[in-house]
């Protein structure tokens, strides 16, 4: 199982966010546990650390500090549309204790 996973939107969107001061930058994706057990996610452009788990998916490094690594490892980020023109990024991350599987007719069942 690969560290994390893309969406082609994702790589997309990501790609045109990063263009201008963000150029050269890595994808610093972030996770925490809530006391509910709600995953709150976090995402910017950053420089890597020494002690980052990295991963380059078509030319866009991805970094992870170690303390979110086991919260984020085989989670899968999509650029969706959720409601007409309002578009976000969603984690389908099987480490989420509220994660269900995306069902074969394409619906998600996953909460953003």
């Amino acid at each position: 199982m690969s560290l994390i996973t893309l969406s082609p939107s994702a790589i997309e969107q990501i790609k045109k966010s990063r263009q201008g001061d963000n150029e050269g930058l890595a994808l610093r994706l972030a996770a925490k546990m809530n006391a509910n057990e709600s995953i709150d996610y976090g995402m910017g452009f950053d420089e890597a650390r020494e002690d980052d788990a990295q991963v380059v998916i078509e030319g866009i490094t991805v970094v992870i500090a170690p303390d979110c690594l086991e919260l984020l490892n085989g989670a899968h980020m999509d650029f969706v549309e959720l409601e007409p023109g309002q578009f976000n990024f969603i984690f389908l991350n099987p480490n989420d204790p509220n994660y269900k599987p995306p069902t074969e007719d394409g619906a998600l069942d996953q909460h953003p």
